[in-house]
């Protein structure tokens, strides 16, 4: 039974209220408290995040342009998110049967998978044996012929990620094995964090995904790097010790320049232009003993004669001009 106020109880409360003394429950409101897990996968800070996207971005536009010569086909390829979850979120994530590569860093206890979408890997199979892309394929189990046809595409992965990783450290990415089935390409504890990065790779019209995964508590030593180094000041490691001049230098090297051999000059009035025939010979200013000029542009860097090698018209380099001559 409910208790019963008494008449002076009452007054003593309505009195209470009048005077301001009692809050009514609308004015008690307590801060509901937020449970927080210590164990959150929030390992990587967003600037080193920032830094992880654009070296994936980097990836994704060298992968694209070899999928481009492969499969004879427009292919974009776009970084769509980086996450950091759980490995066993991840795991229930991922198909059964599936497409798995377990890959590893040399001399590192980094260790991933690159997780291709079934129709993705079919797609890529189906192209790269001359199809059309469309298969019949009813089972998205991936047989060993498929895999070693896939090989080449993922050897390719490992390479481009070494050479995008390159601004932060040389990392040697090396492929381990195929796994259709995740439980058996365990690269992590259940309860460790990931980084999940996500692309989205487009085909002609068709879409399909693809998920680089990484063991986050492997990464603590990069993470360091990327704490001390800006990518845009970062230098790749095959370039540590040498100038920025000696690098353009070595560009220039392998820049190709145009070159005119001017084999002689002769004057020719408009009238006798235009009655000019077939067979008709033109003199010109030069004799056959004559060095004729070589132009790099509109510049004589050099001078060499004119001959035969192999059944082919050639000229000889005889010497260097003189630079501070002006050109003819």
């Amino acid at each position: 039974m409910a208790e019963v106020l008494s008449q002076q109880e009452i007054d003593l409360l309505l009195n209470k209220v009048k005077s301001g003394d009692e809050q009514t429950p609308a004015q008690t409101s307590e801060k509901e408290a937020v449970l927080f897990d210590f164990r959150l996968p929030n390992r990587i800070s967003k600037n080193q995040l920032r830094t992880i996207r654009n070296i994936n971005e980097n990836f994704a536009e060298s992968f694209s342009s070899f999928l481009v010569s492969k499969l004879q086909t427009i292919v974009n390829i776009n970084v769509t998110s980086i996450d950091q979850i759980y490995y066993s979120e991840y795991i229930l994530s991922v198909s059964n049967p599936a497409c798995l590569y377990t890959f590893d860093i040399k001399n590192t206890d980094i260790k991933g998978i690159l997780e291709l979408n079934s129709d993705l890997a079919l797609t890529l199979v189906d192209r790269l044996l001359g199809g059309s892309g469309v298969g019949s394929k009813q089972a998205n189990l991936i047989t060993p012929i498929e895999q070693k046809v896939l090989g080449v595409v993922v050897e390719r992965v490992m390479y481009d990620l070494k050479k995008s990783w390159q601004i932060i450290d040389n990392l040697d990415f090396r492929l381990e094995r195929f796994e259709s089935d995740i439980d058996f390409a365990q690269i992590t504890a259940q309860s460790e964090s990931v980084l999940l990065i996500s692309f989205e790779i487009m085909i002609s019209d068709q879409t399909y995904m693809m998920n680089l995964c990484f063991a986050t508590f492997a990464f603590d030593v990069i993470l360091s790097k990327l704490n001390s180094q800006k990518l845009s000041t970062v230098r790749p490691t095959k370039y540590k010790g040498t100038t920025s001049g000696e690098i353009i230098k070595n560009h220039l090297y392998k820049t190709y320049l145009p070159i005119i051999i001017e084999f002689g000059k002769a004057k020719v009035s408009v009238k006798n232009l235009f009655e000019l025939e077939k067979g008709d010979i033109i003199k010109l200013d030069t004799k056959i003993s004559d060095e004729h000029p070589i132009k790099v542009g509109e510049k004589i860097l050099f001078y060499g004669r004119a001959g035969v090698v192999n059944k082919h018209k050639a000229v000889k380099i005889s010497r260097k001009a003189d630079l501070n001559n002006k050109p003819e």
